[in-house]
């Protein structure tokens, strides 16, 4: 039986071609939609990470030291510093921004914190600023140390580059001094988003409360919660997809083969037999399709304007949920096959 198989195969081979290219785009864009929505969360944790704070200090009820935040004025910093397990507190300050380039601008964060950190990422070229009007920019706005770049009006000296530093879906990041940042987004009120923290705080000022790098990460992350939400509901959509193009194809072969599985059953193939070879078709299609879709999502890829992170283990959930597929798209085809009169093999209806 699964000789038989793999030879009905070969004689519809184009139509087996058609459906296992079908469904690679649909696993080509499963991945890519999966490559998108961990994009965002890999973009978030770099930059949290790259600013080297081990916990955000933020006013109680606030939601995250950074699209969540409310601004306060730092009086308990002198406190929280002399911490006997902090290393150093520092003030930081988080907000949206535009960047006008030209006759177009384009939005971005902007981050405050002071020259040596905690708060200022490592530059991959030049220095960190360390007056009000210099920036460190990230790399994806392609400037250079040197230039000149408008920021809410405001023209500003780049002085050093931070590499791919990107969050909220690729918008660029852009760091100023504490000073700096408070200039522009609280008009030079001595406010704060956070404080933030290298070390460990042993006890929270009445009034605040510690947020930890996870929840620095997944406040970044919650303007973007309705998109992710989105591209994961049309990820299962495009496996719904995948598994009727398979159940498609295998139904229409089994329909046509119905006279061989009357002969089969005239002359005591067991069921499970004639089972076997259609899931093994159906596996067959789908693992090959998998295999191809893997190819298909590194060139979409680099197609898309936001980072396209896929996980490694994407990579391999996909063959076994393609063997899942298969089986599932196998079972409309086997019902018809194990319904069919033996008596067709002798010319019967």
């Amino acid at each position: 039986m699964l000789i038989a198989a793999l030879r009905d195969m070969q004689w519809r081979k184009r139509r087996f071609v058609i459906a296992i290219l079908s469904t690679a785009i649909i696993f080509a864009m499963t991945l890519v939609l999966t490559g998108l929505a961990n994009g965002f969360r890999v973009e978030a944790q770099r930059t949290v990470d790259s600013l080297g704070v081990d916990t955000f200090v933020v006013k109680q009820g606030a939601s995250g030291p950074f699209v969540g935040a409310t601004p306060f004025t730092p009086t308990v910093l002198g406190q929280i510093a002399d911490d006997p397990g902090v290393e150093v507190a520092a003030p930081l300050v988080y907000a949206g921004g535009t960047i006008t380039e030209g006759d177009s601008t384009r939005n971005a964060d902007l981050f405050g914190a002071p020259q040596d950190g905690p708060g200022m990422p490592v530059t991959s070229e030049g220095r960190a600023p360390s007056t009000p009007d210099e920036v460190a920019v990230s790399s994806t706005l392609e400037h250079q140390v040197g230039d000149d770049i408008e920021i809410a009006s405001t023209k500003l000296r780049v002085v050093g580059i931070v590499e791919n530093s990107t969050a909220l879906a690729n918008l660029p990041n852009i760091f100023f001094t504490t000073a700096g940042a408070q200039e522009l987004v609280y008009g030079g009120q001595p406010l704060v988003a956070s404080i933030g923290i290298k070390g460990e705080l042993s006890e929270v000022p009445a009034g605040y409360q510690a947020i930890d790098r996870d929840g620095a990460v997944a406040d970044l992350l919650r303007p973007l919660k309705v998109a992710v939400d989105a591209i994961s509901i049309v990820a299962v959509l495009l496996w719904i997809v995948a598994a009727l193009i398979v159940g498609s194809v295998i139904y229409l072969s089994a329909l046509e083969r119905l006279r061989d599985f009357a002969v089969f059953k005239a002359i005591g193939v067991p069921t499970r037999d004639v089972a076997a070879g259609l899931a093994m078709q159906s596996v067959i299609v789908a693992l090959l399709a998998a295999a191809v879709g893997v190819g298909m999502s590194k060139l979409l890829a680099p197609l898309f304007p936001m980072q396209v992170i896929v996980p490694g283990e994407a990579f391999v959930a996909l063959p076994v949920l393609a063997v899942v597929i298969g089986l599932v798209a196998s079972a409309t085809g086997l019902h018809r096959a194990v319904s069919v009169d033996p008596a067709l093999a002798f010319g019967g209806p």
